[in-house]
């Protein structure tokens, strides 16, 4: 279990400090938690280091994306909360992603903390290729834009990607470990897909080559969040 939970991020999208708090304490192998947007604007910035202080690891997923440096000053406030996975968006470009990652490095050195990985995201999962190329105008195949994005992440220093589970074999092709390829849009068996348009199981996104993978509401959710959580675990081998 410690191997495979090492693995898995649950996604606390939906509840404030306490709710989030009090959720991880109920599940006594939990590893890491993902503090997003809804948790981050709720709970403020101190709810990294209360998730630290309870021994977790937390990945940040605040999906930077603005001019170089707005993003490495935000990356530099990431990294001294002690958050060890932060997300950019590679759509900020290779000078924004360059100047994020030298900036949280720094910070992190400076600190006394562990340098944090930050992790380029490359295409939300919610989107799909009709719509994608409809809304947005970009006539390349998804998958191919994906891997354009995780090109100027790699080139860029940045230690991986965010990408769907279905881009995580002909990303690991390209890049091996230890860059990292983190994948939401993973939905166990039986489970609705609810926005998200591109995913699979635990044990498919595994098999692909994923590095970890974000669970969200088939454990927040679940009638019994223990056992769906050692579910997943099970599913990962």
């Amino acid at each position: 279990m410690p191997e495979q939970a090492d693995r898995l991020i649950v996604a606390l999208d939906g509840m404030d400090a306490d709710q989030a708090l009090a959720f991880g304490d109920r599940l006594p192998a939990l590893r890491w938690v993902k503090v997003g947007l809804e948790l981050f604007t709720a709970a403020g910035p101190q709810v990294v280091s209360q998730w630290r202080d309870r021994g977790k690891r937390v990945f940040l997923d605040l999906k930077f994306h603005d001019i170089p440096a707005t993003m490495a000053g935000a990356c530099r406030s990431a990294a001294r909360l002690g958050a060890e996975l932060i997300t950019v968006h590679a759509g900020a470009g290779s000078e924004a992603l360059a100047a994020a990652q030298n900036a949280a490095i720094e910070t992190a050195k400076a600190a006394g903390l562990p340098a944090p990985t930050l992790l380029a995201v490359t295409v939300l999962t919610s989107w799909e290729q009709q719509r994608f190329a409809a809304e947005l105008a970009v006539a390349e195949p998804l998958g191919t834009y994906v891997s354009r994005l995780a090109e100027l992440a790699a080139a860029a220093g940045l230690g991986g990607c965010v990408c769907s589970p279905r881009e995580v074999a002909r990303l690991r092709a390209a890049y091996p470990e230890p860059f990292a390829l983190v994948t939401p849009g993973i939905r166990p068996v039986g489970s609705a897909s609810a926005d998200q348009a591109r995913v699979m199981t635990p044990a498919q996104a595994m098999a692909a080559g994923a590095s970890r993978l974000v669970i969200g509401r088939p454990i927040t959710a679940a009638s019994d969040p223990v056992a769906a959580f050692e579910a997943c675990c099970a599913q990962l081998g």
